[in-house]
């Protein structure tokens, strides 16, 4: 019952973050005769907590049969760049690696995440993006560091 439970909030929180995000545009890869081709989507989406911060999200999408049906698992191959799209400022106190995009990349088991840090010797918001797994994650990652300018005022991190 607690990993029902468990798989069924995962799936509500992931659809939360998913939907937040603006598919910007795809590219083929690979041709299917069947079902979708292979593609990398780009997509975008803002920090919720953060103003002024826009990140891009690369990431593969499998097609066949499989894909169209929802049943692929997707490659743990991802590229993140998050960029100043005006005064960045921080609204809202947030816990290091906390989840600021997630998205499905299975049909239950795998994700593709993005978490925010904060360093505040040099003044910057670093995201980090990486495949998670229940049983065993991915160690393929990429990070964007976006700078905060020093006369922003902001609440405390944790």
């Amino acid at each position: 019952m607690r990993l029902f439970s468990f798989c069924f909030f995962s799936l509500i929180s992931l659809h939360t973050y998913a939907q937040d995000a603006e598919r910007i545009g795809e590219v083929s890869t690979e041709f299917k005769l069947v079902g979708p081709n292979h593609k990398i989507i780009i997509e975008a989406f803002e920090d919720p907590k953060i103003t002024g911060v826009t990140c891009y999200l690369s990431r593969p999408k499998t097609g066949g049969i499989s894909g169209g049906l929802g049943l692929a698992e997707d490659r743990a191959y991802a590229s993140i760049s998050c960029t100043k799209v005006g005064p960045v400022k921080i609204n809202q106190e947030f816990s290091p690696g906390e989840i600021v995009f997630d998205v499905k990349t299975s049909l239950i088991f795998k994700e593709q995440r993005v978490v925010r840090f904060l360093d505040k010797i040099h003044n910057t918001l670093i995201y980090l993006t990486y495949s998670t797994r229940v049983v065993d994650g991915s160690y393929k990652s990429a990070i964007s560091v976006v700078p905060i300018d020093p006369s922003v005022s902001s609440p405390d991190i944790k």
